[in-house]
């Protein structure tokens, strides 16, 4: 009998040793490896191409700000929180046309969406499916594919995300996505120049396009293996400051 029960046991073990994570587990210690929780309460500002960012978080409230000047030397400042969007130019408040209200949200919002990844994977509207494992140059990847739902998914619900997260650190290195505004596309990631701000990490990314486009995302981690990508820029925030509530 006692000899049936270690059998028993072993087995499970090993079963347990060898099942895969699911997605949200895998996710859960994604957020721990960025950051933590904190960074859903955080204050942050930094500068991207020619424009300084503000974004304010607490609790599911959001206040995001966009800087920048024309070549006349005015001034603009654009806020969007949950509830409206709002132009200044030279401190006085401007209508805005809604077909341009969605515009310019649409644009501020992709500059923190992207900035503030991978913590915004765990909003409501977020349908996480995990793909395996991959490998890009001899390191191994959970890989996650990320859709949306149509009720909180934004203007760009249909756009779809993969995410390549180190297996070991969990560290995002990777990240793919395929969209369909402005005529669509697809594009593919690599993270360099990852650093701690306090406590929170941030990436740079070499951003890429496919030489073809019949090719899935989801296939990427061997697409990019082969050389089937040309760059297109850098991503690159600089003077990041970042604080906690």
């Amino acid at each position: 009998m006692k000899y049936v029960v270690s059998i028993f046991f072993l087995s499970s073990l090993f079963i347990s040793c060898t099942q895969e994570p699911t997605s949200e587990e895998i996710l859960e210690k994604v957020i721990q490896a960025h950051g933590g929780d904190q960074v859903y309460n955080a204050n942050v500002s930094f500068d991207f191409r020619d424009k300084h960012y503000k974004a304010q978080y607490n609790h599911g409230q959001y206040k995001l700000a966009r800087y920048f000047s024309d070549s006349l030397d005015n001034k603009y400042i654009d806020v969007l929180t949950n509830e409206e969007f709002e132009r200044k130019i030279n401190d006085s408040i401007v209508q805005v046309t809604d077909e341009w209200v969605g515009k310019y949200s649409n644009s501020i919002n992709s500059v923190f969406y992207f900035f503030r990844l991978p913590f915004n994977l765990k909003d409501d509207a977020v349908i996480l499916t995990y793909l395996g494992k991959g490998e890009i140059e001899e390191t191994s990847y959970y890989k996650l594919k990320v859709t949306f739902g149509e009720e909180g998914g934004g203007e760009d619900f249909d756009d779809i995300f993969v995410y390549w997260f180190n297996s070991e650190t969990y560290k995002l290195d990777y990240l793919a996505y395929e969209y369909a505004t402005e005529g669509g596309g697809k594009r593919f990631r690599k993270a360099f120049n990852q650093r701690m701000e306090n406590g929170w990490l941030m990436s740079d990314f070499i951003n890429y396009k496919p030489n073809d486009l019949k090719v899935d995302i989801a296939d990427y981690d061997t697409y990019f293996e082969e050389g089937g990508f040309v760059k297109l820029s850098e991503i690159v925030n600089k003077n990041i400051e970042v604080s906690f509530n």
